[in-house]
Protein backbone atom coordinates (compact mmCIF):
# COMPACT_ATOMS: atom_id res chain seq x y z
CA UNK A 1 0.00 0.00 0.00
CA UNK A 2 2.85 2.42 0.82
CA UNK A 3 4.48 1.88 -2.58
CA UNK A 4 1.18 2.58 -4.34
CA UNK A 5 0.63 5.71 -2.25
CA UNK A 6 4.09 7.03 -3.13
CA UNK A 7 3.51 6.29 -6.83
CA UNK A 8 0.19 8.18 -6.69
CA UNK A 9 1.86 11.06 -4.85
CA UNK A 10 4.59 11.33 -7.49
CA UNK A 11 2.01 11.23 -10.30
CA UNK A 12 -0.05 13.96 -8.62
CA UNK A 13 3.08 16.07 -8.06
CA UNK A 14 3.96 16.19 -11.78
CA UNK A 15 1.64 19.13 -12.51
CA UNK A 16 3.04 21.04 -9.53
CA UNK A 17 6.56 20.21 -10.69
CA UNK A 18 5.91 21.47 -14.23
CA UNK A 19 4.23 24.66 -12.96
CA UNK A 20 7.17 25.25 -10.62
CA UNK A 21 9.66 24.87 -13.47
CA UNK A 22 7.69 27.40 -15.53
CA UNK A 23 7.52 29.76 -12.57
CA UNK A 24 11.24 29.46 -11.87
CA UNK A 25 12.04 30.10 -15.52
CA UNK A 26 9.80 33.17 -15.50
CA UNK A 27 11.23 34.62 -12.29
CA UNK A 28 14.88 33.78 -13.16
CA UNK A 29 15.83 34.27 -9.49
CA UNK A 30 14.18 32.43 -6.60
CA UNK A 31 14.90 33.00 -2.92
CA UNK A 32 14.27 30.83 0.12
CA UNK A 33 11.01 32.65 0.98
CA UNK A 34 9.61 32.16 -2.50
CA UNK A 35 10.62 28.51 -2.50
CA UNK A 36 9.02 27.99 0.89
CA UNK A 37 5.81 29.85 -0.03
CA UNK A 38 5.19 27.95 -3.25
CA UNK A 39 6.27 24.58 -1.84
CA UNK A 40 4.17 25.07 1.28
CA UNK A 41 1.04 26.12 -0.61
CA UNK A 42 1.32 23.41 -3.26
CA UNK A 43 2.01 20.80 -0.58
CA UNK A 44 -0.86 21.90 1.67
CA UNK A 45 -3.35 22.05 -1.20
CA UNK A 46 -2.19 18.65 -2.51
CA UNK A 47 -2.67 17.21 1.00
CA UNK A 48 -6.04 18.86 1.62
CA UNK A 49 -7.72 18.03 -1.68
CA UNK A 50 -7.74 14.24 -1.11
CA UNK A 51 -9.15 14.86 2.38
CA UNK A 52 -11.89 17.05 0.89
CA UNK A 53 -12.63 14.44 -1.79
CA UNK A 54 -12.66 11.66 0.80
CA UNK A 55 -15.03 13.70 2.98
CA UNK A 56 -17.42 14.34 0.11
CA UNK A 57 -17.51 10.65 -0.63
CA UNK A 58 -19.19 8.76 -3.41
CA UNK A 59 -22.48 10.70 -3.39
CA UNK A 60 -21.16 13.81 -5.14
CA UNK A 61 -18.52 12.16 -7.32
CA UNK A 62 -20.43 12.60 -10.58
CA UNK A 63 -21.19 16.28 -9.96
CA UNK A 64 -17.55 17.10 -9.20
CA UNK A 65 -16.10 15.05 -12.06
CA UNK A 66 -18.31 16.88 -14.53
CA UNK A 67 -16.38 20.13 -14.22
CA UNK A 68 -13.19 19.71 -12.17
CA UNK A 69 -11.00 19.58 -15.27
CA UNK A 70 -12.57 22.76 -16.68
CA UNK A 71 -11.91 24.59 -13.42
CA UNK A 72 -8.26 23.50 -13.45
CA UNK A 73 -7.93 24.53 -17.11
CA UNK A 74 -9.52 27.96 -16.49
CA UNK A 75 -7.23 28.73 -13.56
CA UNK A 76 -4.09 27.61 -15.41
CA UNK A 77 -5.12 29.46 -18.59
CA UNK A 78 -5.77 32.66 -16.64
CA UNK A 79 -2.42 32.65 -14.85
CA UNK A 80 -0.53 31.40 -17.95
CA UNK A 81 -2.16 33.99 -20.18
CA UNK A 82 -1.23 36.73 -17.74
CA UNK A 83 2.38 35.54 -17.69
CA UNK A 84 2.53 35.65 -21.50
CA UNK A 85 0.99 39.14 -21.67
CA UNK A 86 3.33 40.48 -19.00
CA UNK A 87 6.33 39.14 -20.91
CA UNK A 88 5.46 41.41 -23.83
CA UNK A 89 4.32 44.42 -21.77
CA UNK A 90 7.39 44.79 -19.56
CA UNK A 91 10.84 45.82 -20.75
CA UNK A 92 13.40 43.00 -20.73
CA UNK A 93 15.25 42.80 -17.45
CA UNK A 94 12.50 44.48 -15.43
CA UNK A 95 11.40 42.32 -12.48
CA UNK A 96 8.16 40.48 -13.13
CA UNK A 97 5.28 40.04 -10.70
CA UNK A 98 5.95 37.30 -8.21
CA UNK A 99 3.63 34.29 -8.83
CA UNK A 100 4.63 32.89 -5.43
CA UNK A 101 2.42 35.51 -3.76
CA UNK A 102 -1.23 36.47 -3.57
CA UNK A 103 -4.05 35.37 -5.82
CA UNK A 104 -1.77 33.85 -8.47
CA UNK A 105 -0.29 31.48 -5.88
CA UNK A 106 -3.74 30.43 -4.63
CA UNK A 107 -5.02 29.85 -8.18
CA UNK A 108 -1.97 27.78 -9.09
CA UNK A 109 -2.28 25.81 -5.85
CA UNK A 110 -5.91 24.94 -6.59
CA UNK A 111 -5.31 24.20 -10.27
CA UNK A 112 -2.43 21.81 -9.61
CA UNK A 113 -4.26 19.95 -6.84
CA UNK A 114 -7.73 19.34 -8.27
CA UNK A 115 -6.76 15.86 -9.49
CA UNK A 116 -5.99 14.97 -5.87
CA UNK A 117 -9.68 15.50 -5.11
CA UNK A 118 -10.53 12.50 -7.29
CA UNK A 119 -7.95 10.41 -5.45
CA UNK A 120 -9.71 11.21 -2.18
CA UNK A 121 -13.07 10.29 -3.70
CA UNK A 122 -11.73 6.96 -4.88
CA UNK A 123 -10.24 6.24 -1.46
CA UNK A 124 -13.63 6.89 0.14
CA UNK A 125 -15.23 4.42 -2.27
CA UNK A 126 -12.60 1.83 -1.39
CA UNK A 127 -13.13 2.58 2.33
CA UNK A 128 -9.44 3.37 2.88
CA UNK A 129 -7.96 5.74 5.45
CA UNK A 130 -6.97 9.11 4.01
CA UNK A 131 -4.64 10.62 6.59
CA UNK A 132 -1.29 8.97 5.80
CA UNK A 133 -1.79 9.12 2.01
CA UNK A 134 -2.74 12.81 2.24
CA UNK A 135 0.41 13.58 4.25
CA UNK A 136 2.61 11.68 1.77
CA UNK A 137 0.96 13.41 -1.20
CA UNK A 138 1.54 16.83 0.40
CA UNK A 139 5.19 16.20 1.27
CA UNK A 140 6.00 14.81 -2.18
CA UNK A 141 4.28 17.77 -3.89
CA UNK A 142 6.19 20.25 -1.73
CA UNK A 143 9.51 18.58 -2.55
CA UNK A 144 8.83 18.44 -6.27
CA UNK A 145 7.72 22.09 -6.23
CA UNK A 146 10.92 23.26 -4.54
CA UNK A 147 13.04 21.27 -6.98
CA UNK A 148 11.01 22.52 -9.96
CA UNK A 149 11.43 26.18 -9.02
CA UNK A 150 15.20 25.90 -8.94
CA UNK A 151 15.37 23.76 -12.08
CA UNK A 152 13.33 26.47 -13.83
CA UNK A 153 15.77 29.17 -12.73
CA UNK A 154 18.67 27.08 -14.01
CA UNK A 155 16.90 26.48 -17.35
CA UNK A 156 16.26 30.22 -17.78
CA UNK A 157 19.90 31.04 -17.11
CA UNK A 158 21.29 28.22 -19.20
CA UNK A 159 19.26 29.16 -22.22
CA UNK A 160 19.26 32.93 -21.68
CA UNK A 161 15.51 33.08 -22.07
CA UNK A 162 15.26 36.58 -20.61
CA UNK A 163 12.00 38.18 -21.73
CA UNK A 164 10.63 34.97 -23.24
CA UNK A 165 10.88 33.04 -19.97
CA UNK A 166 7.44 34.47 -19.15
CA UNK A 167 6.12 33.19 -22.46
CA UNK A 168 7.64 29.77 -21.78
CA UNK A 169 6.16 29.67 -18.27
CA UNK A 170 2.74 30.71 -19.56
CA UNK A 171 2.83 28.13 -22.33
CA UNK A 172 3.75 25.43 -19.81
CA UNK A 173 0.69 26.34 -17.74
CA UNK A 174 -1.57 26.36 -20.80
CA UNK A 175 -0.12 22.99 -21.87
CA UNK A 176 -0.84 21.49 -18.46
CA UNK A 177 -4.39 22.82 -18.65
CA UNK A 178 -4.89 21.25 -22.08
CA UNK A 179 -3.37 17.98 -20.84
CA UNK A 180 -5.92 17.91 -18.01
CA UNK A 181 -8.77 18.46 -20.49
CA UNK A 182 -7.45 15.69 -22.76
CA UNK A 183 -7.02 13.26 -19.86
CA UNK A 184 -10.65 13.83 -18.87
CA UNK A 185 -11.89 13.46 -22.45
CA UNK A 186 -13.33 16.98 -22.39
CA UNK A 187 -12.25 17.62 -25.98
CA UNK A 188 -13.48 14.28 -27.36
CA UNK A 189 -17.09 15.29 -27.96
CA UNK A 190 -18.91 15.22 -31.29
CA UNK A 191 -17.50 17.91 -33.55
CA UNK A 192 -19.33 19.39 -36.54
CA UNK A 193 -17.93 18.27 -39.85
Amino acid sequence: MLGTTIAVAVALAMDAFAVAIGTGATMQKVGARQTFRMSWHFGVFQALMPVVGWSLGWAVRDAIEAYDHWLAFALLAFVGGRMILEAFQEPAGKPRKDPTRGAALIMLSIATSIDALAVGLSMAVLDLSIWLPAAIIGVVAAGFTAAGLHIGVWVARARRLSRYAGVLGGLVLLGIGLKILLQHGALDGPWPQ
